[in-house]
């Protein structure tokens, strides 16, 4: 099997207080005369064309991030570091699919246990250094060993062996097959950075491959990147410098972008939405993408280490009403199946898990467990509508003899000193484009993101058995007999399948935007354009 690029498609009390609106208002401008001149139809869009700057601003992003792709984690670095400094073998396109990106062409033995992946020709850093086949064993063993503490780690520790076969091919060997490598590879944690001279990648310079170079970096607040001319793309990047800002607050994003100081602003404000939509300056961008909404308990705590007591949980919970008055419709209720509709082999569980309050009570009279109390940890940054969601949560639960605390955390730092610390968080998953990446990551014993704590040594087995079985009739089995243990069984309440709700100047210029991943599956700097 070979695939080469020219084969490839392209591509409390939820609600809005008057306070609250006279605030949105205000960052929207429309407490003056000047929201008159918000009605009317924006701009045209133009074709692409070289020149101008943007500047993104993504809510996410903290004092700890850096060049090193092992630690990357939160939009921020995925959007600015995995989409725009760097590039990996392979890519996802705009429409799913994965496709060539540094590789030129790659191909598999019959058993999918060797992968063969050879380089374009002329390809260079930053620096101009050329770009060889050791670069790329370097930074995949960055990730690899038994010490390593990379995001990655799940996903490389079914290589056995990588060689190169001259300076632009490389040779994967496989402890078994896997037919979604070329996906696997295109996880922007496996970007491709110099090797050094004894080993390793020299990631602290923050030079790679990707459209634009590093002008200034200040970790938590902005960094500033110019055109890679030299970049591999013919014709891409558009913009001549870009800009990614750090601004946690979506009231501030929101009156950044009204008043011009970016040009972009990630997960706009649904209690403001249709004041947003009516400026003809700004457009909203709506993507249902693989991303989901969860509560996380973690298994390996009290009383969630108690399966009926999760699954008393999992009923205690009215997604329907969460959906509409916390996500004001922007959404899918999900049935505690992480994976979206799109993600090929994706089933839908039975029974669904709808709100019934006597099921809640009868698991929970199953569990043992009598006057149970849980603190439920939340913050605006872990999810939009996270709060308002814990706050119903909460009164939906206490129908059915369960009290919830909702702790709101503070946003900064909530990935850092949350998320995977305290047992029963709220989480936002940005998803993953594979059904193998995603469990291999999140739901595996020994996933690096398993939040949960939950282990089943069947999953795991039927996992490795899914990678390498060609017959996709027997993969469709084994993955839904995993979606539905994760259903029945898991830590994760998974709420809905949310939107990417992204807001824009209409100075800025677009092709489709990719429906997998966020931030036009983190390439939004290299596709878009000046309009």
């Amino acid at each position: 099997m070979t695939k080469t690029d020219d084969q490839m498609p392209e591509g409390g009390k939820p609600g809005l207080s008057r306070r609250r609106f006279m605030e949105c208002a205000a960052a929207l401008g429309l407490a003056a005369p000047f929201a008159a001149s918000f009605l009317g139809a924006g701009p045209a869009r133009a074709e692409p064309k070289q020149g101008g700057t943007a500047r993104f601003a993504i809510n996410d992003g903290t004092q700890t991030d850096s060049y090193n792709p092992a630690s990357w984690l939160t939009s921020f670095a995925q959007a600015a570091f995995g989409g725009t400094l760097c590039n990996g073998l392979t890519e996802i396109a705009v429409d799913g699919s994965v496709k060539p990106d540094l590789a030129e062409s790659y191909s598999a033995s019959p058993d999918l246990k060797t992968w063969t992946f050879k380089l374009r020709p002329g390809l260079a850093f930053h620096d101009g250094r050329a770009v060889t086949a050791t670069d790329v064993i370097e930074s995949f063993r960055h990730h690899m060993g038994p010490k390593s503490t990379s995001a990655a780690k799940a996903l490389v520790d079914a290589i056995a062996d990588i060689k190169a076969d001259g300076a632009g091919t490389v040779v994967f060997t496989l402890s078994g097959g896997n037919a979604d490598f070329p996906f696997l590879v295109s996880d922007n944690h496996l970007a491709i950075m110099p090797a050094k001279a004894g080993g390793g990648i020299e990631w602290e310079k923050g030079i790679a491959t990707g459209p634009f170079k590093i002008v200034d970096f200040q970790p938590g607040i902005s960094l500033k990147m110019t055109r890679n001319p030299k970049y591999h793309k013919p014709g891409l990047p558009y913009f001549d410098a870009v800009e990614f800002v750090s601004i946690i607050d979506v009231a501030a994003r929101t009156n950044a972008l009204v008043t011009g100081e970016i040009d972009y602003m990630v997960d706009a404000d649904i209690k403001t939405l249709t004041m947003l939509e009516r400026n003809p300056a700004v457009e909203i961008s709506k993507v249902a993408g693989v991303r989901h909404f969860t509560f996380d308990m973690n298994t390996k705590v009290a009383p969630f280490d108690n399966a009926d007591f999760r699954m008393a949980m999992k009923y205690a919970i009215d997604r329907e009403e969460i959906l509409a008055k916390a996500f004001l419709g922007n959404a899918r209720v999900a049935n505690d199946n992480p994976v979206a509709a799109q993600i090929k082999f994706a089933v839908d569980p039975k029974p669904a898990h709808a709100y019934d309050v006597e099921k809640a009570k009868s698991y929970l009279a199953a569990s043992g467990l009598k006057d149970v109390t849980v603190d439920l940890s939340v913050a605006d940054t872990a999810f939009p509508g996270a709060v308002d969601a814990a706050l119903l949560f909460k009164e939906q639960a206490a129908k059915a003899g369960i009290t919830i605390n909702v702790i709101r955390e503070a946003d900064d730092g909530y990935w850092d000193n949350i998320w995977q610390h305290k047992p029963f968080v709220g989480t936002d998953w940005l998803g993953k484009p594979t059904i193998d990446s995603l469990f291999t990551t999140v739901y595996a014993s020994d996933g690096p993101w398993n939040d949960t704590g939950w282990a089943n040594a069947h999953f795991d087995d039927l996992l490795k058995t899914a990678r390498g079985e060609a017959d996709e009739a027997k993969r469709a089995s084994m993955y839904a007999e995993m979606q539905q243990m994760i259903h029945d069984e898991g830590g994760a309440i998974v709420i809905v399948y949310a939107y990417f709700i992204d807001a824009l100047s209409r100075k800025i210029g677009h092709g489709p935007i990719g429906n997998m991943l966020q931030c036009d599956n983190f390439r939004m700097a290299e596709r878009w354009w000046t309009a």
